[in-house]
């Protein structure tokens, strides 16, 4: 098949790139680089089917062309990180709202098949543990500007979902807890890099609040075969699934894990969320996914732990750098 990837220069979108290139598939690659990155997709320059297209997904001109190239559609194109949501609220919600309407008005015109990438941030400040896909959501007030991401993406659900209700768009929402691996870049506030990068310079790990706070971490590749199931699974239309993994870890646990794995030498240091965000920051205390939904229906389980994630970033943070990165 002929897939897009808006995103697809991103940390996950570049994962899921490589893996529809090796399932013998074409990919049309669509970013503006934003936050995406060349050097994520730099290798598969050159591969027979793929293509990057350097464009915002905000550009309506663009997308139709680049939908109607297309067979299914991957959505990914999202402002990304903490620090971004905080420190950029206009570009947050602009990029993601705008962005996904276009997307889903070009869809709708020619049928085409769409996975939406949406947030754990969504469920917001519940206390219902895990979180499981018909939940209530509880977000903050808008006077905080950390709920403007989960306001956001609640309304790319919304939407996307009213496509498949009036017009049975086939349309699938995924809602991602905290992906990493390699490839990702701490530069938005992403815990796991910064905290390598920090531990493999010996620096002081500075962990954000009292680090209590506890988070699942999943691998990308395991990520990606959830999404690349998904998409054209007939009982997945119209419907959420989390997506991740339910391995908890307090933040604090983490950089004891990330010191311990990267020397030892360096300190954990807690710093307040005012000086870390200044202001416009709240944060959860617990977020942990319900995966029965999306195991009940394809199977999914992860089959990588925090061992394995945090093996697989520090080699990545190893490996020598080429001259585009």
């Amino acid at each position: 098949m002929n897939y897009l990837v808006t995103g697809g220069a991103g940390f996950i979108g570049s994962h899921l790139c490589e893996r529809l290139l090796d399932d013998g598939h074409a990919v049309l690659a669509l970013d503006d680089l934003s936050t995406g990155r060349f050097s994520n997709v730099a290798h598969l320059e050159g591969r027979p089917g793929f293509e990057l297209r350097v464009a915002s997904v905000t550009d309506p001109g663009v997308v139709e062309r680049c939908v109607t190239e297309s067979q299914a559609v991957f959505h990914l194109a999202s402002a990304v990180g903490v620090r971004l949501v905080v420190d950029e609220p206009v570009r947050t919600i602009e990029t993601i709202v705008n962005g996904t309407d276009v997307l889903l008005r070009c869809c709708a015109r020619y049928r085409r098949p769409m996975l939406l990438t949406s947030t754990s941030e969504v469920y917001g400040k519940s206390e219902r543990i895990p979180f499981r896909e018909e939940d209530d959501v509880v977000l903050g007030p808008s006077t905080t500007r950390r709920w403007a991401y989960a306001g956001a993406k609640l309304l790319d659900e919304f939407l996307a979902l009213a496509h498949w209700h009036e017009a049975r768009l086939p349309v699938v929402v995924a809602r991602l807890f905290n992906t990493v691996g390699p490839r990702q870049t701490g530069r938005y506030g992403m815990v796991i890099p910064r905290f390598m990068a920090q531990g493999m310079a010996g620096e002081p790990l500075t962990v954000y609040g009292d680090g209590r706070q506890t988070r699942c971490f999943a691998h990308v590749k395991d990520v990606v075969e959830a999404l690349v199931r998904l998409i054209h699974h007939p009982e997945a239309r119209g419907q959420v699934f989390n997506v991740g993994n339910d391995e908890e870890v307090s933040i604090l646990g983490l950089a004891e894990r990330i010191r311990d794995l990267t020397g030892g030498r360096s300190e954990i240091r807690t710093i307040p969320y005012d000086e870390a965000y200044t202001s416009g920051f709240e944060d959860m205390v617990r977020r942990v996914p319900s995966l029965e939904k999306i195991g009940r229906l394809i199977g999914y389980a992860p089959t990588r732990d925090l061992g394995q994630i945090l093996a697989d970033v520090r080699a990545e943070a190893e490996r020598p750098r080429g001259p585009i990165e």
